[in-house]
Formats: C-alpha cells, sequence, structure tokens
C-alpha cells in the first residue's frame, strides 16, 4: 500500500522542472544544520529528496516545516524534524504564488503563511524556488493576498478590510472537499483580498485590524532565487 503521506493528492505542474529545483536544493544541506521547509509541491519534492540523502550519505539535518503535510512527508521519509521554531535556523527554502521585480512576494496559497513568515524571519539564508510562471509585473496580478483572521473577528474584520483603499474583492476562502471554510493549522480562516494596487504599507495596516494574524505579503526579505 502506499504510504498517504508521500501522496501530494493531485499532479504537480511543471513536475519535471521542479523535481530539477528540488535536487539541487537537497544537495546543499550539509551534516548538522537546520533546514526550513516551505509548503507547496516544489517543497514537497524537495524533502523527498533530502530525505534520499539522509538515507543514501547518512547526514545529519533537522526539518522545520511548515505544514502538515510537510511535516507528514519529512515523517515518511525518516527525516528528524521538530514543530518548534528556533531562534535561528540555518537556511530555508520555500516557493512562492507571485514574485514581481522589487523582489516582494505573494504566498500562501496553501493556507500556511503564518509558519512560513516566522521561519523566513529566524533563517539566516532563504532561497526561493520560483519559476518564470511566477513572475508578475505588479504583485496581486494573478492571486490575491491571503489574510488569516480569528474566525472570532472575521465578520467585523471582512468589513474593515473591504474599507480600505484599492481593495476590490474580499472572499471567505471555501473548502474543497469538506463543507464550510477553509480551517488553518491555527484555527483561523482565510480571506483573500484582491486589490487593484499593493504597496509596501498595506501588510502593516492589515495587521493592525482585529483578528489578523498574518498576511501572505512576504516584503522586504532578503533571499536567492532558484
Amino acid at each position: 500500500m502506499k504510504d498517504f503521506r508521500l501522496d501530494w493528492g493531485k499532479t504537480i505542474s511543471n513536475f519535471e522542472s521542479k523535481k530539477i529545483i528540488a535536487e539541487k536544493v537537497s544537495r546543499m544541506a550539509l551534516s548538522g544544520q537546520i533546514i526550513g521547509a516551505g509548503s507547496g509541491s516544489t517543497s514537497f519534492l524537495t524533502v523527498l529528496a533530502l530525505g534520499k540523502r539522509v538515507e543514501d550519505e547518512a547526514i545529519d539535518i533537522t526539518i522545520v516545516p511548515t505544514s502538515i503535510e510537510i511535516e507528514f512527508a519529512c515523517n515518511a521519509m525518516n527525516l528528524k524534524s521538530t514543530r518548534q521554531i528556533p531562534n535561528t535556523i540555518d537556511w530555508c527554502f520555500d516557493g512562492t504564488d507571485e514574485i514581481d521585480q522589487n523582489m516582494r512576494l505573494i504566498k500562501g496559497r496553501g493556507g500556511a503563511m503564518h509558519k512560513e513568515k516566522l521561519v523566513f524571519q529566524s533563517a539566516k539564508k532563504r532561497y526561493v524556488m520560483a519559476d518564470a510562471s511566477k513572475n508578475v509585473k505588479s504583485l496581486g496580478e494573478n492571486f490575491p493576498v491571503p489574510v488569516e483572521v480569528d474566525f472570532k473577528s472575521i465578520e467585523k474584520t471582512y468589513r474593515l478590510i473591504s474599507e480600505i483603499k484599492h481593495v476590490k474583492q474580499v472572499a471567505l476562502r471555501r473548502a474543497v472537499n469538506k463543507d464550510g471554510p477553509i480551517i488553518t493549522e491555527n484555527s483561523c480562516g482565510i480571506l483573500d483580498v484582491t486589490m487593484n494596487h499593493i504597496n509596501n504599507e498595506l501588510e502593516s495596516k492589515l495587521l493592525t485590524l482585529p483578528g489578523v494574524l498574518a498576511t501572505g505579503l512576504f516584503l522586504g526579505f532578503d533571499f536567492e532565487r532558484i
């Protein structure tokens, strides 16, 4: 029987190019390192490649997974992992939904942007795995900005976000294989915010609203693109 923890659940787009990136990133791992693992299909493939290296070369690494599905993959590949976020992570890898000309990112299509951002903040070096399909001239061109919100205040927060300048639409993210909304690993909901224009002040404005835990805007981070 196939291990369900190694089943991504759907066809991985651009599989061959993502697999090449995953192999390249996995070769960066050195024994003794703590490595943050982002979410998404490229990160998933990278975890599989890291597991193969640990099995073949007996390197000793610790993974900090940013989502349940990546933690599942770590466990299935017998990778040592921790749910706690250390003060310092040697390096991290992650994908992105969009990347603009100023190296600003939108992440969170998988709903794990809160822990992804915590890992980004703790990592001494960051690698963002993004092929040309992720390029946009203006951030928000292809995807809304996800905002993780406590359900206890979500109606009020929905209204307040709707009143922000340049907001075009706010939508509660619905689940696919369950009734009702997406429920994040923090027991919150996600509001997807479509914008006509995204400036650098938007994230701080969103974070002042009641119940907002995190946004999918990744601004001002230094990283190397792979």
